[in-house]
């Protein structure tokens, strides 16, 4: 029963605690009005349903505001709902510019969280109206909003998935080495079928220069093939027909190298999470995301 109850009082590998903010006692909060502590209770915090609300009432906004500057872009639709579409991107940027004041003012440090991130895409979702009235066509880059939606991760409580991410970025940087050697020798591969096709269709078929044949090549091996170029001899169409079975391992190398930095990657970390004893019962085999022992609750140490 003791052991249940021991259990019981630590939570799962999957809700790690998260300790409220003592505001009362809080060295730098302690300090400032309540109305500054409840502001960043509910603007940076998602304990509290408000906090919640919060965040999800901010993400629809953001959502709202990415449609109407696609909407802008729309030649019909901007005519006839020019007035409208201008109000509303104006009252998303008065509303975005009060709420980045606030967490400047509510931020436990101002400097840092407007050095951050989020910070500086907070900053950015507020300038593009304003460079539009220096620059035409400079609201478009209000789409930037859109990366303010990655505080999703935080309201819905989807922060386990953020080490996936971590996993996919060291594989990247494990694996560039790799596909950079990979892509040089494609580059290599389409230059000389590039000059080749310049040699052997010229200017005629529209391979006016090497440089020409190049694109081409690349186009090819891409698969794209926009058509605009095409070989007109039989040699010509014959390695168009090799480099075109060439693109095909061109999508799937790469993909491989990736994929096994993937794979290696997600292996090491299951092997060095069921190696970690805990220091209380020296138990092991425990998962890669756990953060506590699943026989005696003792926190384990990363």
């Amino acid at each position: 029963m003791a052991r249940n109850r021991t259990m019981s009082y630590f939570p799962s590998r999957r809700e790690p605690p998260r300790p409220a903010i003592d505001y009362k006692n809080h060295p730098v909060f302690s300090k400032r009005p309540r109305w500054r502590c409840e502001a960043h209770r509910i603007i940076f915090g998602n304990l509290t349903r408000a906090g919640r609300l919060f965040d999800l009432i901010l993400i629809g906004v953001i959502l709202a505001s990415v449609v109407v500057v696609m909407l802008e872009s729309v030649q019909d639709f901007n005519i006839r709902a020019r007035g409208l579409l201008w109000t509303l991107e104006w009252v998303f940027t008065v509303l975005f510019t009060i709420e980045y004041g606030l967490r400047l003012i509510s931020a436990e440090r101002a400097g840092q969280y407007a050095r951050s991130f989020f910070g500086i895409v907070d900053l950015l979702a507020v300038l593009p109206n304003f460079v539009g009235l220096l620059i035409p066509g400079g609201q478009a880059l209000a789409v930037i909003r859109l990366l303010r939606v990655l505080r999703v991760f935080r309201v819905l409580k989807l922060a386990q998935f953020v080490g996936g991410e971590r996993l996919l970025i060291n594989a990247l940087r494990s694996s560039a080495y790799k596909v950079a050697v990979f892509i040089v020798a494609v580059l290599v591969v389409v230059t000389l079928v590039g000059a080749a096709m310049y040699v052997i269709e010229g200017a005629e078929a529209g391979f006016s220069s090497i440089p020409r044949g190049v694109y081409w090549a690349i186009v090819t091996v891409t698969t794209v093939g926009f058509g605009d170029i095409t070989p007109q001899t039989t040699v010509g169409q014959m390695l168009a027909a090799l480099l075109m079975i060439l693109g095909y391992g061109v999508i799937a190398v790469p993909t491989g190298i990736v994929t096994a930095e993937i794979t290696g990657g997600r292996d090491a970390r299951a092997r060095a999470a069921m190696e970690r004893l805990c220091l209380r019962c020296a138990s092991s085999g425990h998962d890669p995301d756990a953060r506590h022992c699943k026989h005696c609750g003792t926190e384990l140490l990363e």
